[in-house]
């Protein structure tokens, strides 16, 4: 599956578009990540934990959206973005989400 944040992907012709696809996931950081989390706000610097969290989050809503892609029989998407946003005090919702196309190859 391509996956390409521009309209066009270069050395190929988009002959068919499917709609538009999405991957979404909804994580809750815990109240260990909480505590460490307050601690380090205290001193400063990275929270690796919710680096990492945000990380697994985001290939997992790519993943999803590249899933759902391949059912809708796409072997491309366009255009791909992410967005992020808070849902509550500890919850982190990540989209992965573009357009579904069918490419060919350009001879």
């Amino acid at each position: 599956m391509l996956v390409v944040t521009t309209e066009n992907i270069e050395g190929y012709k988009v002959v068919e578009v499917k709609g538009p696809v999405y991957g979404l996931i909804v994580r809750s950081r815990g109240i260990g990540g909480d505590i460490m989390a307050g601690l380090k706000s205290l001193v400063g610097g990275e929270i690796r934990q919710y680096t990492a969290m945000l990380e697994d989050s985001r290939k997992e809503a790519l993943d999803r959206m590249i899933k759902n892609a391949n059912e809708m029989g796409a072997n491309a998407i366009v255009m791909m973005r992410y967005d992020s946003g808070q849902i509550g005090g500890n919850m982190s919702e990540i989209v992965a989400y573009g357009t579904a196309v069918v490419a060919e190859k350009l001879s």
